[in-house]
C-alpha cells in the first residue's frame, strides 16, 4: 500500500466535491506534500496561485474549522518523511534523487494493477487510438505513439493544438475510436482540458497520465493514473510519467492478441531493410 505523504494527502481529499479552485489547491499540496504541513495559509495560497480566503474555504470544505486545524491535522497524518542527508549533493544530484523518489512512489502505486489493466483494455479496444499531448507533454505522447504503432493497427498522434484539434478528434471518433490516451503535464494548457471535455462529449473514454490525481484534467478523465514530475530544476523532469506510459503500453499489448506477431513482423522487415546499425 502506498503510504507516502502524497498518497496520504490524496486519501484526505477523496470523497469531497471540490471546486476548480479547490482542486488547484489540492493539486499544489500533493506536488509539495513534504512541505505542506509547515506552510502558512498565505504561503499555500501563493504556491497554488489563489487567494488566502480560498485556502480557508478549502479547509472548511474538507470538514475543518479553518486552515490552522487542517495544518494541525496534516502534521499528524502526513508528516514529512525523513530524507537522507543531501548536504554533500549538488543540485543536479538532488534532482536525480527526487526523481528516484518519484519512481519509488510510482512503484508503490502499481501494486494495485486494476487501473493499469483497465487502461490496457480500453486502449487496445479503440480503433483508431488517438494519443494527445501538447507542449511539455508532447514528447511523452510522441514516444507512446511511436511504440504503440508497432503493435496497434491505427494510432493517431495529436501533438499540435489549434482549431483543427477538435476536427481530428471528430475524425478519430467517426473512424471508430472508443478511447483517447492523454499525457498531461505542468503547466497544463487550457486547450488540453478543453479537448478532453470535448472528447468525452463525442463519446470517447479518456485515459490520462498526469502529474497528480488533482491536475486540471482530472475532471475530464474517465481513468487518471498519476505519476509525479520533478521540480528541482528550471524545467520539470518527467521520468515517472514516461515509465508509466511504457507500463500502459505493456498492458495494452496484453490485450492485443496479435501484438507479438506484429513485433516479429517489424523485426523481420527491419532486418531485411538493414534499418538498424547493430
Amino acid at each position: 500500500m502506498n503510504d507516502s505523504p502524497a498518497a496520504r494527502l490524496q486519501q484526505l481529499f477523496e470523497g469531497h466535491r471540490l471546486t476548480p479552485t479547490q482542486r488547484r489547491i489540492a493539486h499544489s499540496m500533493v506536488r509539495r506534500a513534504g512541505d505542506v504541513p509547515f506552510l502558512s495559509s498565505v504561503e499555500l495560497a501563493e504556491l497554488a496561485g489563489v487567494s488566502q480566503p480560498s485556502v480557508t474555504r478549502f479547509a472548511v470544505a474538507l470538514g475543518f474549522d479553518g486552515y490552522p486545524a487542517l495544518r494541525k491535522h496534516l502534521r499528524e497524518v502526513a508528516p514529512a518523511e525523513s530524507e537522507p542527508d543531501q548536504g554533500g549533493l549538488n543540485e543536479y544530484q538532488q534532482a536525480v534523487q527526487a526523481e528516484i523518489e518519484n519512481l519509488r512512489q510510482l512503484s508503490e502505486l502499481l501494486a494495485d494493477l486494476t487501473p493499469v489493466e483497465r487502461a490496457g483494455r480500453l486502449l487496445a479496444a479503440s480503433r483508431p487510438l488517438p494519443v494527445l499531448g501538447l507542449r511539455a507533454a508532447s514528447s511523452q505522447a510522441r514516444g507512446f505513439a511511436y511504440f504503440a504503432a508497432k503493435v496497434h493497427p491505427d494510432v493517431r498522434l495529436l501533438d499540435e493544438g489549434g482549431t483543427m484539434l477538435a476536427d481530428r478528434i471528430d475524425a478519430a471518433r467517426r473512424a471508430g475510436a472508443s478511447a483517447l490516451m492523454c499525457f498531461a503535464l505542468p503547466r497544463h494548457p487550457k486547450e488540453v482540458v478543453e479537448s478532453l471535455a470535448y472528447a468525452r462529449t463525442v463519446g470517447l473514454k479518456v485515459v490520462t497520465v498526469a502529474d497528480s490525481a488533482f491536475a486540471p484534467v482530472a475532471a475530464h478523465s474517465d481513468l487518471l493514473i498519476p505519476a509525479a514530475v520533478g521540480t528541482g530544476l528550471a524545467f520539470d523532469t518527467a521520468c515517472a510519467p514516461m515509465l508509466l506510459g511504457r507500463v500502459l503500453l505493456e498492458a495494452m499489448c496484453d490485450d492485443l492478441p496479435d501484438a507479438q506477431a506484429r513485433l516479429e513482423d517489424f523485426d523481420a522487415k527491419a532486418a531485411a531493410r538493414g534499418l538498424f546499425a547493430e
